[in-house]
C-alpha cells in the first residue's frame, strides 16, 4: 500500500484531516453497556476502554479480531558518544531474533493471539549525529513515515507499534526536551542499563541535541533533527491506523515520543490511541501526562520493542468481553431495581 504523502505538505494535510469516531455506535455501546449485569461503572475502565474502541470500530458489540504487532529497527549515530550499553550491532542481531520468534514481544503477541510484523530500516545506514547535525533528511523522514504508514494492515482492528535501536531513549529524550521544555535530567534516563558516566554522557547529548534546535516550533522539524528511522516510522504507523479508524495502544517511552510529535503537530491526534503501560523508563510518567493518557497497566517495564503495549491487549480483550458478551438485565431476566 502507497502512503498518501510525498512530502511534509502532503503529511500536514493528512494531520489536519483526520476521521472521528462513529458517535452512533458508541451511544448504542453505552446503552448496551447501561443494561448490562452488574451496577452501572463497577467495571471501572474497562467500561470506558470497551466503549472508546466501540466508536472507533464503528459497532456497539465489537470483538477483537485481528489486532497487529509491528515492530520497526533503525540505528543512531548518537551511539558513538557512548551513550547505550550496546553496540549498534545489537539492533541487527535483534531484528534477526524478532524474525526467529524469540524476543518477549513474540511471546506476548502469539498470547494475545496479535500478528507480529517486523520492519527493519536502513540499518546500515544510522542516522546523523543529533548533538551536531540534523539526525535525517527531509527525505529520509518521509521514507521512514511512509514505511510505518504501509507496515500497518488496513483489516487489522488494533494496532501495537514496537520498536528497537541501539541509542532510541537518547533520541526519544531529545524529542521530548526539544517539545516539552525542562531540563535534560528530567527526561534522560538509563535505556538499556547505562552507568552513572553514561547516563551523565547521554544527558549531556539530549541537552546539546535539543539546544541546537532551540526555537524549532514545528514537530515534524523536530522529529527528523533529533529522532530516528524506528521513531519516525512508529509516528506513520499511528497516523496511518487513524485514517483507517484502527484502534491504537501505545508502547513505552519510545513509542511515545513518536506519539508526542503527532500531538503537538494536531490537538486530538491520539484520539484513537489509549496508553498501554507506563514504564520504568525515566520521563515516562512526564511524557504520559504530556499527551493526557493514563496507562493501563504499570509493571515496571523498560523492555520496550512493543511488550507492554502487547500486554495491554489482554485488558483490552477483557474489556471488549464484558460489553459484548454479559445479558442485559432483560436477557438474563435479573431486575434492575
Amino acid at each position: 500500500m502507497t502512503a498518501p504523502f510525498t512530502d511534509l505538505a502532503g503529511l500536514r494535510a493528512l494531520l489536519q484531516e483526520l476521521p472521528a469516531p462513529d458517535a452512533a455506535a458508541q451511544a448504542d455501546a453505552a446503552a448496551r453497556n447501561a443494561q448490562l449485569t452488574k451496577p452501572m461503572g463497577s467495571l471501572g475502565r474497562l467500561e470506558e476502554l470497551a466503549l472508546w474502541y466501540a466508536g472507533w470500530r464503528g459497532t456497539s458489540r465489537p470483538r477483537l479480531a485481528r489486532p497487529q504487532v509491528a515492530i520497526f529497527a533503525g540505528n543512531h549515530g548518537v551511539v558513538a558518544r557512548g551513550v547505550s550499553a550496546f553496540p549498534a550491532e545489537v539492533t541487527a542481531q535483534m531484528v534477526g531474533n524478532f524474525e526467529a520468534g524469540g524476543a518477549a514481544v513474540n511471546q506476548l503477541a502469539r498470547a494475545f493471539g496479535a500478528t507480529m510484523t517486523v520492519h527493519p530500516l536502513d540499518l546500515d545506514r544510522p542516522t546523523g549525529d543529533f548533538v551536531t547535525e540534523p539526525a535525517m533528511s527531509e527525505a529520509d523522514l518521509l521514507a521512514a513515515m511512509a514505511a510505518g504508514w504501509r507496515a500497518v494492515d488496513p483489516e487489522a482492528d488494533l494496532l501495537v507499534a514496537g520498536e528497537m535501536g541501539i541509542g532510541n531513549t537518547c533520541a526519544a529524550s531529545a524529542i521530548a526536551l526539544a517539545l516539552e521544555g525542562g531540563e535534560a535530567r528530567d527526561w534522560t534516563g538509563r535505556g538499556t542499563g547505562v552507568d552513572d558516566a553514561g547516563l551523565a554522557r547521554k544527558a549531556e547529548a539530549v541537552a546539546q541535541g535539543a539546544a541546537r534546535i532551540v526555537g524549532e516550533s514545528d514537530p515534524l522539524q523536530v522529529l527528523r533533527q533529533l529522532g530516528g528511522r524506528e521513531i519516525a516510522a512508529m509516528a506513520g504507523a499511528i497516523l496511518a491506523a487513524r485514517h483507517h479508524r484502527i484502534p491504537v495502544i501505545l508502547d513505552g517511552f519510545i513509542c511515545c515520543s513518536a506519539a508526542l510529535v503527532l500531538h503537538r503537530a494536531a490537538p486530538g491526534a491520539l484520539d484513537h490511541a489509549v496508553a498501554g503501560h507506563q514504564g520504568a523508563e525515566s520521563g515516562h510518567a512526564r511524557l504520559l501526562e504530556a499527551l493526557g493518557k493514563a496507562p493501563l497497566l504499570s509493571l515496571g517495564l523498560r523492555l520496550g520493542e512493543g511488550s507492554g503495549g502487547t500486554l495491554a491487549i489482554g485488558v483490552l480483550r477483557g474489556a471488549l468481553a464484558c460489553l459484548s458478551g454479559m445479558a442485559t438485565f432483560a436477557e438474563a431476566g435479573v431486575s434492575d431495581g
